[in-house]
């Protein structure tokens, strides 16, 4: 699998450009496909993308995460630029299309693929999960960012489990009189500093029973996340319910239209055969 990842110096890859001319076994037009990543969903479309002769795809990542999951397809890690990097990238490579299946919350970088696919000319596709909804009797209470989130933690107790991720935490740092429980797979960042704190640094799938315990063991007062609609990471608001655990959710910001947007890797797939 070609990876670039050279401590930090980028090397492009090189992708034969799109033409009729260029042609799969099964005589269809190969075009070059660039995948904006990071999620299990992306994962599976790359999995399913490697066993295709009709595309050339490649994947992006933006480096959030240090030792992510091995794509079967040819990766890519860092930014591009912002927008005019991301332009210059996709026509360097003749990519003819661009789906967006980073997280919900990589707002910055879905505006930039739809910018960017627009100068150029190209679909912009999203894949993305389906958010969660609060169950009957679940105490949730939806919030629109991280601060406003922070703001709201004086109406509950002193235990806090805050699952925003290692760099979302800033804006919690000032809220004073909390003992939290902060869970991530990377390390938080040196700063700002939590005290007192119990760090713990896991990577999903958890289960409910962990959950459970954990939010016992630590006597969990509230649980903080996003609503990031990971089935992997539901387990947590299933203990919470179960614990009547109140959950102050951080909803999903509002992206960057696409030129379509699905909701399962099949479905893109599906697409992907009367696309072309």
């Amino acid at each position: 699998m070609p990876t670039i990842d050279n401590q930090g110096v980028f090397e492009r890859v090189s992708i034969a450009p799109f033409s009729l001319d260029t042609m799969a076994s099964n005589d269809k037009p190969v075009i070059n496909l660039l995948v904006l990543g990071g999620t299990l969903e992306a994962r599976r479309l790359c999995d399913a993308l490697a066993e295709r002769n009709d595309c050339r795809a490649i994947l992006s990542l933006a480096g959030a995460t240090r030792r992510p999951v091995p794509a079967p397809i040819a990766t890519r890690r860092g930014g591009f630029g912002g927008v005019n990097g991301l332009v210059a990238y996709l026509r360097t490579e003749s990519i003819a299309l661009v789906i967006d299946a980073t997280h919900p919350f990589a707002s910055t970088m879905s505006a930039h693929a739809g910018d960017a696919a627009r100068i150029v000319g190209v679909p912009l596709w999203r894949l993305t999960r389906p958010a969660w909804m609060a169950e009957t009797g679940m105490r949730w209470h939806s919030v629109p960012d991280a601060r406003t989130a922070a703001a709201a933690l004086g109406d509950y107790g002193r235990h806090v489990f805050l699952t925003v991720g290692a760099r979302s935490l800033a804006p919690f740092a000032d809220v004073a009189d909390k003992h939290w429980v902060i869970r991530s797979i990377e390390a938080p960042p040196a700063t700002p500093v939590f005290s007192p704190a119990s760090v713990i640094r896991a990577r999903p799938p958890f289960t409910e029973t962990d959950e459970y315990r954990l939010m016992q063991d630590y006597g969990v007062d509230v649980l903080v996340t996003k609503n990031s609609g990971a089935p992997m990471l539901e387990t947590k608001l299933a203990a919470a319910h179960a614990l009547n655990v109140p959950v102050v959710m951080i909803e999903r910001p509002v992206l960057a239209a696409a030129d379509r947007v699905f909701d399962a890797p099949g479905a893109v797939i599906t697409a992907l055969d009367a696309h072309q």
